[in-house]
């Protein structure tokens, strides 16, 4: 395994961040960890980098103890935070440099690694990354995170804030960093990132509430889900909650994503429902489950 998390538990005062949180990433493996601002995201990416102590539990990376051998840690990982973290004023070129000097390596010895992302960024190299735009500050701090060949990637939130056409460029970037036997373990907020993941654990309140693959995750999904959608959404949702038989309503989109408590579900029921309700323009309609309806049913039991 390149990363085992055992029991590992962390409290900033009253606030539990991690609960007893445990899994293992195997090597070479894209692993994501998926779940919405607070979960715990961050706190843990902290400790398995060495910046940061645990309460109780015990963790590895590369088979080094986060504790005790936190210097053989940073000289095998890379690691780019979720703020941008580089040096504002120091140029692209500079940047890399920098970086490659603290490992004691060039940007020439490692340039395969980076090629593909590198000259992407490579005709604006003079520019001070404080005057980049998002998705450039995202492929300048993967180089970064690159330069010394590490063997283990963690990337906290990577592509937030950050435009659909560049995290899409972003992921492609990573599997072929993968292709390279680098393990890569990212988190993210996106419930879409999650099915380009070999594996994910989806953690809410810092609690680990399920992990398996993406599509075993949802093939394991209950009850169904529909569409339903009417002339006014924000009365819909209302209306839907209020209804004896919803067992959960949410926005997904243009539409609500609704499942009902009952094995004998009637569409024409719910209809009659809503129309009694002065809603009108009422569409339902069954849909596949998601990432995202796996991890709100489990988020809500």
């Amino acid at each position: 395994m390149s990363i085992t998390v055992t029991n590992i538990s962390k409290s900033y005062k009253n606030v539990e961040a991690l609960k007893d949180v445990s899994f293992n990433v195997k090597s070479g493996e894209l692993f994501g960890l998926i779940g919405p601002d607070g979960a715990g995201k961050t706190t843990l990416f902290r400790i398995l980098t060495t910046l940061l102590k645990a309460n109780s539990g015990t963790a590895s990376v590369t088979g080094f103890d986060v504790v005790t051998d936190y210097k053989d840690i940073r000289n095998c990982v890379g690691y780019m935070p979720g703020k941008f973290s580089l040096y504002q004023d120091l140029t692209i070129e500079e940047n890399l440099n920098f970086f490659a000097t603290i490992f004691n390596t060039t940007l020439e010895e490692n340039y395969e690694l980076i090629k593909d992302i590198y000259v992407q960024i490579e005709p604006f190299k003079n520019r001070r990354a404080g005057q980049l735009s998002g998705g450039m500050k995202q492929k300048l701090a993967l180089c970064c995170a690159l330069i010394h060949k590490p063997k283990v990637l963690f990337l906290d939130e990577p592509t937030t804030g950050v435009d659909p056409v560049s995290r899409k460029e972003f992921w492609e970037m990573l599997k072929r960093l993968q292709q390279k036997h680098i393990t890569i373990l990212v988190s993210t907020p996106y419930m879409d990132e999650a099915a380009l993941c070999d594996r994910i654990a989806l953690i809410q309140d810092g609690e680990i509430l399920q992990i398996d693959t993406p599509k075993a995750m949802i093939s394991h999904h209950k009850k169904d889900i529909y569409n339903v959608s009417a002339h006014n959404m924000y009365q819909l949702i209302n209306v839907l909650k209020q209804y004896k038989h919803q067992h959960s309503v949410y926005p997904f989109g243009a539409f609500v994503h609704y499942t009902d408590s009952r094995t004998d579900f009637n569409m024409a029921d719910l209809k009659a429902y809503l129309e009694s309700k002065s809603l009108s323009e009422i569409k339902i309609e069954k849909t596949l489950p998601t990432i995202e309806d796996t991890f709100m049913e489990l988020a809500t039991t």
